[in-house]
């Protein structure tokens, strides 16, 4: 699924440091990102046994401020921002008025103002849709970008690292929260995500600090048994732990329910937003033509991306990503599945085997 804006991958800011690492790059969320160092199954296995880092700099930041701001959002992204207190975030989808995602955002109530966090890949179409609700509004977006840039630890000893390096226990913040703090005398903020249910962090900070950063975290890292994380690692990750990426498990052809973010992006409390409408008829309607599942492979062989999943030969669905996790010896993805054969175990077939619907992790040993 491709949504990027144009064919030009936009550099990471820490791209001279990977490559003199000896990092291999690839477009990933629209960007030139590592897409490994030397072994991504040794990297996936940072994460999972010890600490990885992560360079995250695919994202796109927006500032809002103005007596205005939380009205404003409140009215066009699925999930509630109103009651947000300082620190506090929220991840929401903003749709179009049938209801289809045209962005994944986290808001973080920031004193007088809201900084929300998306893709890199969509800033420029984010940016005008935006502005398009701006009416009669006394709201000011300001385009943070270029700003800012992001690296984050992921993994058991993550919440270890986050103590030594700047004191603050991720186990004792909620989610999502965002606090300001300092990394050997570089000021950055600190956000709780805890990928798999493991508390991690990222550091948001000045890009012209990034680097520093970057070094100072490895080091730490790698003290700790741990090391950098490239993409292809990263998506094998997420699909293990079945997390859904914006842009290539979900994007403007789907709707929350088709996605399976009805419970995870969305406030069915707050009041009316953009596409209120859809989501709620599609909910008092309890299904959906289709939906995204999780998928086991028979083989190594990763299906690509739109991949055709097929019952007695029949189209019934198709991949959207898929790779081979570091603790299986068979590949896994997710893709869509029309509901006469989305259950938990149905077979389906692809062009190099099958594939079975399944539900991550639960149904993944390793």
């Amino acid at each position: 699924m491709d949504i990027t804006e144009s064919t030009e991958a936009i550099e990471t800011p820490l791209a001279g440091l990977h490559k003199s690492a000896g990092a291999t790059m690839a477009t990933w969320f629209g960007c030139d990102l590592p897409d490994n160092w030397i072994d991504p199954r040794a990297e996936q296995e940072f994460a999972r046994r010890s600490v990885a880092l992560i360079d995250k700099n695919y994202r796109a930041y927006l500032s809002f401020a103005g007596p205005d701001r939380v009205r404003y959002l409140n009215a066009i992204l699925t999930n509630t921002v109103k009651d947000l207190a300082d620190g506090q975030g929220a991840v929401s989808l903003m749709l179009n008025p049938q209801g289809h995602i045209l962005a994944e955002m986290e808001t973080y109530a920031a004193g007088e103002k809201l900084f929300c966090v998306s893709y890199v890949m969509i800033r420029g179409r984010l940016i005008e849709w935006l502005d398009k609700y701006i009416i009669m509004d006394d709201v000011t977006l300001t385009d943070e970008t270029e700003r800012y840039g992001t690296v984050a630890l992921e993994g058991p000893s993550a919440a270890v690292v986050a103590r030594e390096l700047c004191g603050l226990d991720l186990f004792a913040l909620e989610e999502l929260r965002r606090e300001e703090t300092t990394v050997a005398s570089i000021p950055c903020w600190i956000t709780k995500r805890s990928s798999g249910g493991i508390a991690g962090c990222d550091f948001l900070v000045e890009q012209e600090q990034l680097a520093e950063l970057w070094k100072i975290l490895l080091a730490a890292v790698v003290k700790h048994g741990g090391g950098p994380m490239g993409y292809a690692a990263l998506s094998a990750q997420r699909l293990a732990q079945g997390v859904p990426w914006f842009g290539y498990d979900f994007g403007e052809k789907q709707i929350p329910h088709e996605a399976g973010l009805e419970m995870s992006h969305i406030s069915y409390t707050k009041g009316c937003y953009t596409g209120q409408e859809i989501v709620e008829r599609v909910r008092s309607r309890g299904q959906v033509n289709r939906r995204r599942v999780d998928l086991i492979f028979d083989g190594t062989n990763a299906p690509a991306g739109g991949e055709v999943l097929t019952v007695n030969g029949k189209e019934a669905g198709f991949v959207t990503r898929a790779a081979v996790p570091s603790f299986l010896t068979h590949a896994i993805g997710m893709g869509y599945v029309r509901k006469d054969h989305n259950g938990s175990g149905t077979k389906l077939n692809w062009s190099g085997g099958t594939a079975v619907v399944s539900k991550f992790p639960e149904d993944l040993k390793g």
